[in-house]
């Protein structure tokens, strides 16, 4: 088994493909330029990638089989944990590392979110099942400094950047998953201006266990006189424990659990079926768990999708992340392994060559390595966008980041899920046998990697939110900024000429296609036409983008010397010869306007 280490042979990351990401093609450097991150410069961001690399090999790879073996346990009265968690969140919190991104006035350090991500990313490849407690907790937090009130902000999104409390995104029921507008959950007013909340929630990560002095939930519910579906939703905060004026902690809130859910992975990190106002507990003697309205009535889906749309892009980043280590445990493997001999070898009793040599676990490896790499530089580049945005020198600017960041983010969250699947199970397959078995991690993160096509917006909603809300929805505008930006990189790519102009020419010719194809889509007429190939779409979408990835990242390699670089020239060369052309005949389906799944009756099957 792989013994994870944080340096340049490391399995968890790549520090050295970081790197290059970083500060030779994205130029991080620069955004020093702007007032924001002007107290940040490349010493910094090594420091504190190296920081990041160190904590997650030394507290959180260590006990990865281990969460994933020994599931969480409720006891009937309390979920517990295996010991060594507690102790690595406390190692990232005593780093302060929970409020890398925030404003300053927060308590942050406004470091650009692209630097934060790849920083981050240590703890997802690491041990996806102990990050997620923290990166739930982040996210609880970002969302009430942007939403709620001062009294909010202080008394429960301080204490979680402190890494004293931990917090929830709770949403789904058991009846109404993705369909939030038909959620059941109630909020009745109470004379004291909080409200009790009655209803009972499932699939919520995170949502109890004993570390911490508190868990703050963040609750959708409805208020008594709301409107019908998504338009009467109210967001709540609802902590397991209340907490006082002063900041202690008082007496328990009704918030129980019905019990918790065994997931086939990422089973380190508790999944919860909670219970608010059952009765289990009566905080000031009356029914109902207490809550606080975080901002206007009947706005809580809009506010709850500000941390739906960074979910979004971390499940995009865990997806990758869980992938890339896979890949770099199956590289490992294949260097090590000797079975076989070489086809031309005469002599049956001749030595046995390592697998990496035969010709079919090279084509494994390198699909593998062109999906990670392919979706690691989308991950940054979208990263590197929430810094355009939040630092935007002008309305123009703000503008056209905003466009291309809602068209990408259903793509950055899909596409490394769908194919760091693929990639995950080459990983298997390169270890044959072993791979099989619990002798080796690549199993483990193959069943990490199957909930990312599922939770905060499967598979199937991504691509209509692509398709019908971010392509037609906004007449094509984001579509054309995506295309503007394609077209500078083909430029830079031409000016190059060899292979890196070949890609250039390939990449054009696809998108163009993709735009002709958006067009009839269009111009169907019947909107269950349009949207009945969806999930095509945003998969054909998928590979024009990271192909577009990859040609950027030929464009920052030049004609620089070097394995690590020979190894980007030959990934974007997998990805062009092999990928792309994936993208013709779906884009011919699609522009067929075929309606073999629109027509399919159930009795059929």
């Amino acid at each position: 088994m792989s013994t994870p280490t944080s340096g340049p042979t490391s399995t968890i990351l790549s520090a050295r493909d970081l790197e290059f990401l970083l500060f030779e093609w994205l130029d991080v450097e620069s955004l020093g330029e702007r007032p924001r991150f002007a107290e940040h410069d490349r010493e910094s961001y090594e420091a504190l990638l190296a920081l990041c690399a160190q904590l997650a090999a030394d507290h959180f790879a260590p006990h990865y089989r281990k969460s994933d073996a020994e599931e969480p346990v409720f006891d009937g009265e309390r979920v517990r944990l295996i010991p060594e968690v507690a102790p690595a969140l406390e190692a990232l919190a005593r780093a302060d590392l929970l409020a890398l991104t925030l404003d300053e006035e927060h308590g942050g350090h406004q470091v650009p979110h692209v630097v934060a991500s790849a920083c981050m990313a240590w703890f997802t490849a690491a041990n996806i099942g102990t990050a997620a407690y923290s990166f739930l907790t982040m996210a609880n937090a970002s969302l009430l400094l942007e939403h709620g009130t001062p009294e909010q902000i202080e008394r429960f999104a301080g204490p979680m950047l402190e890494g004293r409390f931990f917090g929830t995104m709770t949403l789904s029921e058991p009846h109404a998953g993705s369909s939030l507008g038909d959620v059941l959950t109630r909020a009745v007013p109470a004379d004291d201006g909080t409200y009790r909340i009655f209803g009972s929630k499932m699939w919520i990560s995170g949502g109890d266990h004993e570390m911490g002095d508190n868990i703050v939930h963040l609750v959708l519910a409805k208020l008594p006189d709301a409107p019908a579906g998504t338009r009467g939703i109210s967001l709540f905060v609802v902590p397991k424990h209340l907490v006082a004026d002063d900041g202690s902690i008082g007496e328990r809130n009704d918030v129980a659990l019905a019990g918790i859910n065994h997931k086939l992975g990422s089973r380190g990190t508790v999944n919860t079926a909670p219970v608010f106002g059952g009765g289990a507990f009566t905080p000031g003697g009356a029914p109902g768990a207490v809550g606080y309205l975080v901002g206007e009535p009947n706005k809580g889906l809009s506010y709850m999708f500000h941390m739906m749309n960074a979910a979004r892009l971390g499940v995009g980043m865990s997806a990758t992340t869980t992938a890339y280590t896979a890949y770099l445990k199956s590289l490992e493997y294949a260097r090590s392994r000797p079975q076989g001999r070489r086809l031309t070898a005469a002599d049956p009793s001749a030595p046995q060559v390592p697998i990496i040599e035969h010709a079919d676990v090279r084509r494994m490896l390198l699909a593998q390595k062109s999906y990670v790499e392919g979706a690691l530089a989308l991950n940054l580049w979208c990263s590197r966008l929430l810094d355009v945005q939040a630092s935007a020198l002008d309305d123009e600017e703000r503008t056209e980041a905003g466009l291309l960041l809602d068209l990408l983010t259903p793509i950055a969250k899909s596409w490394p899920s769908q194919w760091g699947q693929e990639s995950n199970s080459l990983a298997i397959q390169v270890l044959g046998g072993a791979g099989y078995t619990r002798d080796y991690d690549v199993e483990a993160h193959w069943r990490d990697q199957r909930l990312n096509p599922i939770h905060e917006g499967t598979h199937g909603i991504q691509a209509l939110d692509l398709l019908g809300r971010k392509v037609l929805g906004g007449g094509g505008a984001s579509l054309a900024a995506l295309a503007g930006r394609v077209e500078q990189t083909v430029a830079r790519a031409r000016d190059l000429g060899g292979e890196p102009a070949e890609h250039a020419e390939a990449l054009r010719a696809m998108l163009d296609r993709l735009g002709e194809v958006t067009l009839a889509l269009a111009g169907f007429g019947d909107p269950e036409r349009t949207m009945a190939n969806a999930t095509v779409y945003l998969e054909a979408a998928g590979h024009v983008v990271v192909a577009w990835m990859w040609l950027e990242q030929v464009v920052a390699v030049g004609d620089k010397e070097g394995d690590f670089y020979d190894g980007k020239r030959a990934a974007a060369r997998y990805f062009f010869r092999w990928e792309l052309p994936k993208v013709a005949p779906m884009l011919d389906l699609l522009a067929s306007g075929d309606t073999t799944t629109l027509d399919m009756r159930d009795a059929w099957f």
